[in-house]
């Protein structure tokens, strides 16, 4: 990705992170841009990683940049549309009625990337993990590795939530799409993350609020339409490896210690159920003592975190 482009700046992360805006066709809402962010390996470099991120998300995980360009790998981060550095006024965040509406933008970061790379890793997190996948599947994606940092495979929550409320809210995502559906945020993941509360990160709060964004009906439905597609599996030949943490927790308040050692957003037993479903080369890990975002975990687990990865990849290079 050339420096010197008309849409290419410096990003809001300063050097060596610039930024590249990546327009798109527009939607009920009107214009539309995803944000592709690029940090380069020390030397010129044919392997690359693109990573996205999940609901109420943007990229600003340098320390997994950190990994991977000191193995050599030029870093890209795709903002999505509606997210992050690609929110624009006019637009309602986060909201998608079809997770296949990011298509668009992968495909253009994609097509980027393959100008100056050869080797490409995919990595996603949360909805990201779920998004990513079924791209990669439909679209024939030619990538080397998968690494899905707690893809959102199902939907989680009580038997009631599971088999009552989920159907209803999707009918009502048919009808009424832009509904918001009221739901308690209790801010302890993002306070758990940000260096200004109990944190070690520091993330734009505009951008990633602590109590999360509104979800709406319509985007509810797209992400089960997604989990219903996973359902009858979607075979992908790359391999890909599964990662989450070993347990997870329902903390009551943040001077519980599961706060900062459990996934407190998803389920991790759902995540392992509905890994083999990816396709038939998944290798599932779930991490001692892991977050929800396994890249933010408290040290030693962090480290932990990228080995069990440094040796997915090593095992990918040798097979």
């Amino acid at each position: 990705m050339s420096t010197t482009g008309e849409d290419v700046r410096e990003d809001v992360l300063g050097e060596p992170y610039v930024a590249e805006t990546l327009p798109l066709a527009p939607d009920e809402e009107g214009p539309a841009v995803a944000t592709l962010v690029h940090r380069p390996a020390a030397r010129p470099s044919r392997r690359a990683v693109l990573h996205v991120h999940g609901f109420c998300d943007y990229f600003f995980q340098t320390v997994a940049a950190d990994f991977w360009v000191e193995r050599g790998y030029d870093f890209y981060a795709l903002d999505l549309r509606k997210y992050g550095r690609s929110l624009l006024p006019h637009q309602t965040p986060n909201y998608t009625a079809d997770l296949r509406v990011y298509h668009e933008e992968l495909d253009l970061a994609l097509r980027r990337i393959r100008e100056r790379h050869d080797h490409l890793v995919l990595s996603a997190h949360s909805t990201g993990g779920l998004t990513v996948p079924l791209w990669a599947a439909e679209s024939r994606v030619d990538a080397q590795a998968i690494v899905l940092n707690a893809p959102w495979l199902d939907v989680h929550g009580t038997p009631v939530v599971r088999r009552l409320a989920m159907p209803v809210i999707q009918r009502l995502g048919a009808l009424q799409p832009r509904r918001v559906i009221p739901r308690n945020v209790s801010g302890f993941y993002g306070r758990s993350l940000h260096r200004d509360f109990e944190g070690e990160w520091d993330f734009d709060l505009a951008w990633k609020p602590l109590e999360s964004w509104p979800v709406h009906a319509g985007w509810i439905r797209a992400v089960r339409l997604a989990h219903h597609r996973l359902t009858h599996g979607i075979e992908l030949t790359t391999p890909t490896l599964v990662l989450s943490s070993d347990r997870h927790g329902r903390p009551t308040s943040m001077t519980d210690p599961d706060v900062f050692r459990t996934d407190i957003v998803l389920d991790v037993e759902q995540i392992r159920r509905r890994a083999p479903l990816l396709g038939r080369r998944v290798t599932v890990s779930q991490v001692p003592g892991a977050m929800h975002d396994l890249t933010l975990s408290r040290e030693p687990v962090r480290r932990e975190v990228f080995d069990r990865i440094e040796r997915f990849l090593t095992a990918c290079a040798d097979g």
